[in-house]
């Protein structure tokens, strides 16, 4: 009897939540297996609590052990900052400035910041990373265990953030001046790797680490081309070239036995790359490709059989992931820069203008509710337990129903 009960206890004990710990998530894709969640909100309606954000940033909530980590930029730029709160109500716990810049530069573009990149959690870790202006590592008692400058000179300011493979920090420098993927120590933040790419332009994206038929890769968009690269040494594997793109920042999504890539500036594309090709595949390797409202900024998101994806002025597709098929688009209007999320069934799609259209996946169009916050929102929304964590450009919203 005694077993019995203990084992109804494990079945009926509430599950843990699952934790948000890097851009776009435990897998980097934007989706979440929690359930439960919201389809509207509002000002009065299913926001549990609502705290104002210090400074300024477009990174996106990042959330494990109760604890959510934001950074942030003060005093124009020249504070980069570590931000963590109580995910339950909200409380803010840490402000620790990471880096104090002399010199901001010359700016930004105006629809980023000082502090967009999104913290890496691990452990007892917090990887924190501002572009060229510095990369490091944290405790989450707020304590700097290392920091590290990687020189290269972007025109719009700290763009993509890092990826985390066994023990090496994996993060993608592109700039005018030099391009290259570098792979930091994540325990000492000395340089593991450094592979430099051809001769390009700038980025902005972020590097997924994939596992394609037994062998991982981490795929890093940048100007021009797009690479796949072993993690543990930097070889290059294989790429593709895209003409003129560059600027780019959606980062990739890999199913169906396809890697997802967005080539960017002026004329975006996207491309479906079968990951299992050596040096140039162009030609070879693209399974198919598609030009039409593809994102500049929004990375895409996968659900089931379906791609997913909207453009920076807010129109939406869906795709056959293996063929890709049109099945429908849809204007759902506003300006796009959060990536899409796949949560409970559903697509959330976060315009800057602080607008979230929800819709049920599948091959027709249908809207399930539209919520607004009064507030821009530039960041990609996070899942934890059954809320979703939003930060608008001044406060820092829990959604739960």
């Amino acid at each position: 009897m005694r077993r019995r009960d203990a084992l109804l206890g494990l079945l009926t004990a509430p599950l843990a939540a699952e934790d948000w710990p890097q851009f776009r998530g435990p897998s980097g894709q934007g989706f979440s297996i929690e359930q439960g969640l919201p389809v509207t909100w509002g000002d009065s309606k299913n926001v549990r609590w609502k705290v104002p954000v210090p400074g300024s940033g477009w990174s996106s909530p990042s959330i494990a052990d109760g604890r959510i980590w934001l950074t942030t930029a003060t005093d124009d730029g020249r504070s980069l900052r570590l931000l963590s709160f109580d995910a339950a109500k909200g409380k803010q716990q840490l402000d620790v400035e990471v880096f104090r810049i002399k010199d901001a530069g010359p700016g930004i573009h105006k629809k980023n910041s000082f502090a967009s990149p999104t913290a890496i959690l691990s452990g007892d870790s917090v990887y924190v990373h501002f572009g060229f202006y510095g990369t490091a590592c944290l405790n989450t008692k707020g304590e700097v265990q290392w920091r590290q400058v990687l020189k290269y000179e972007p025109q719009h300011g700290p763009g993509g953030s890092p990826a985390l493979f066994e023990d090496s920090l994996i993060i993608s420098c592109d700039g005018f001046d030099a391009q290259y993927v570098v792979a930091l120590d994540a325990r000492t933040g000395k340089v593991r790797w450094r592979t430099a790419r051809g001769k390009g332009n700038q980025a902005y994206t972020t590097p997924l680490v994939i596992n394609a038929g037994g062998q991982q890769q981490v795929i890093s968009p940048g100007a021009h081309h797009a690479y796949a690269y072993d993690p543990r040494t930097g070889k290059e594997l294989w790429y593709i070239e895209y003409g003129d793109g560059f600027s780019n920042v959606p980062r990739p999504v890999y199913s169906h036995g396809l890697v997802y890539i967005c080539s960017g500036f002026f004329q975006p594309v996207l491309f479906a790359v079968k990951p299992d090709g050596r040096g140039n595949v162009t030609k070879s390797h693209v399974a198919w490709s598609h030009s039409r409202a593809v994102p500049l900024t929004p990375s895409p998101v996968i659900a089931g059989d379906e791609f997913y994806m909207i453009s920076d002025n807010g129109i939406a597709t869906c795709l056959d992931a293996a063929t890709g098929k049109p099945h429908w688009q849809q204007r759902i209007g506003g300006n796009h820069s959060a990536s899409p999320l796949l949560a409970d069934g559903r697509i959330y799609f976060l315009s800057e203008e602080g607008e979230c259209t929800v819709i049920a996946p599948g091959k027709q169009y249908r809207e399930l509710g539209r919520s607004q916050m009064g507030e821009r929102t530039l960041a990609s929304l996070a899942v934890y337990g059954k809320a979703l964590f939003l930060r608008g450009d001044r406060h820092l919203y829990r959604i739960e129903a």
